[in-house]
């Protein structure tokens, strides 16, 4: 069970811990520096943060002391655009894609059997492989030049992004990425090929003959079951949606109360049948519904769920969860989620209850436990 957790803000790193039965913020790092993401590695327990600089661009640093001290290290680095190749006007916007680094969106560890690789997603849509523990970067090529990358869509912002990515605990060489917006992807060769999969997700804001295509899917988050890595879940643009053949096909999960749109969603670690999501009303207003922050659980494969708010604001209230922003610990007990508005919430029951830990920090944009 976790006693610690790392908040990733638009100004700064805070550091979280259980003292007796409190949680409390015992550390801030790189106060006023957006910090996009952060990882914690359970194989070695060293931190990965990612820093956006804006005018200064992207910055990667890690700490091999829990958060004590950081060192910068590398961060990705597009290739330079090959001679004589234009790039693919944008469907969306008409605009050639840059090959430049605009956010490191999503990082991962690789498997146990690969202690010094790391994966990160970036916009405008590249994946990026460490070998040497973030030491330097490689594009994933695979990937980056697969004729239908070119018609990935972009997000809210103007770039698509590889957000998810989700490392088979049994193989290795198996990983999957979601993309906003532009489906799952899937490897079982280590990243050599991959597969674009999505049947059965839905797009109902594209045209009829189009909404099924798996290209035009806008995953916004994708999680996988550590016990069963069969079993994904996905919260989607659209709703909610599972897989139970390693994301080969997805079932969509309809009618959940308040909504069935969000962006974060975790899965219990030992029970593929137990998830977790962060309700909030759709597109333009992209608050929680009728200003009542909850929490939905199902705990029967998405058959049922609950609504759980107990310790949670139910009154003019208007917290947005981005999609990293809800962990789960490795017993899945204790989940932690932080919000648009700063306010930061811990469970050691399942969701049953929560604590405030605190109202004030600045839009939480990740929140990670230390993970062994």
């Amino acid at each position: 069970m976790s006693d610690r957790c790392y908040i990733a803000t638009r100004k700064g790193l805070f550091t979280v811990d259980r003292r007796a039965t409190k949680w409390s913020i015992s550390r801030a790092t790189f106060i006023g520096d957006n910090i996009t993401i952060v990882m914690h590695d359970p194989r070695n327990g060293n931190l990965f943060a990612a820093l956006n600089h804006g005018h200064f661009g992207i910055k990667v640093h890690r700490s091999t002391d829990h958060g004590e001290t950081w060192s910068e290290i590398a961060a990705p680095e597009y290739p330079p655009l090959p001679e004589g190749y234009i790039p693919k006007p944008h469907p969306f916007t008409g605009r050639p894609l840059d090959w430049a680094l605009k956010l490191i969106w999503g990082m991962a560890p690789g498997g146990p059997d690969e202690p010094r690789v790391i994966w990160c997603g970036t916009m405008p849509g590249g994946l990026f492989k460490s070998e040497n523990n973030g030491d330097s970067w490689e594009l994933n090529r695979p990937l980056w030049d697969h004729p239908r990358r070119e018609d990935w869509g972009p997000n809210g912002a103007e770039y698509p992004g590889i957000h998810s990515i989700c490392v088979n605990p049994r193989d290795s060489d198996h990983i999957s990425v979601g993309v906003s917006t532009g489906g799952v992807w899937i490897t079982r060769d280590g990243a050599k090929s991959w597969e674009l999969t999505g049947r059965g997700m839905r797009s109902d804001y594209f045209p009829e003959e189009q909404m099924y295509d798996p290209i035009v899917q806008d995953v916004h988050c994708l999680v996988q079951c550590a016990a069963n890595p069969d079993v994904f879940w996905v919260q989607h643009h659209n709703g909610i949606f599972r897989s139970t053949d390693a994301a080969a096909s997805w079932t969509e999960i309809k009618d959940v109360k308040p909504s069935v749109f969000g962006f974060a969603v975790a899965v219990h670690p030992n029970d593929p049948n137990t998830a977790w999501f962060v309700p909030s009303t759709k597109d333009e207003k992209r608050c929680p519904t009728d200003g009542r922050v909850v929490v939905n659980r199902t705990r029967d494969g998405g058959k049922t769920f609950e609504t759980l708010r107990n310790g949670l604001p139910q009154e003019h209230a208007y917290d947005l969860v981005y999609r990293h922003a809800l962990d789960v610990d490795q017993t899945g007990n204790r989940l932690v989620f932080g919000s648009t508005t700063g306010s930061l919430w811990i469970s050691e029951d399942g969701g049953e209850s929560w604590q405030t830990v605190s109202s004030n920090l600045p839009p939480v944009y990740s929140v990670r436990f230390a993970k062994s």
